[in-house]
């Protein structure tokens, strides 16, 4: 069996986890923008004023404590381990089970600008949090040297 799992270094796990975060970031923050577009200027900005404060704080009291703990777990990873360790296991669960809530809200009556203002929130608080996965990314190619 161990032949068959995709195995990689701990610092590919490091940038797949700080990919994903970005990607989904990245995702969440076009939706907002597209339900933004149509709102005029005004409030387009205080919906997305609102949606930054929220990621301010997502990010800081939230997803650092993930990225955190995520880190804890990967760094004093030895040799190869599964591509898909970059999380654990249990986190599988929770992302799916948040992908479900987000199709449901998306699907909902609520209107999108206030919809919109959760999607910054949680997009840019991915993002902002995805930055000290690669901050330890390239601490861990400093040590390795050229």
């Amino acid at each position: 069996m161990n032949r068959i799992t995709p195995a990689v270094d701990k610092r590919i796990l490091i940038l797949l986890a700080g990919l994903m975060w970005i990607a989904v970031g990245a995702m969440l923050l076009r939706l907002a923008y597209v339900w933004l577009a149509a709102e005029p200027v005004h409030f387009f900005r205080i919906f997305a004023a609102a949606g930054v404060a929220a990621a301010l704080l997502i990010h800081h009291f939230g997803f650092l404590r993930i990225v955190d703990k995520n880190l804890g777990r990967i760094l004093p990873m030895q040799g190869k381990k599964c591509v898909f360790a970059f999380m654990p296991w249990k986190s599988y669960l929770l992302v799916a089970g948040m992908a479900a809530m987000g199709a449901g809200l998306r699907h909902s009556s609520l209107p999108k600008p206030y919809l919109s203002v959760l999607y910054i929130g949680i997009g840019l608080a991915l993002i902002l949090s995805s930055i000290r996965y690669l901050r330890i990314l390239l601490g861990q190619l400093k040590e390795q040297g050229p």
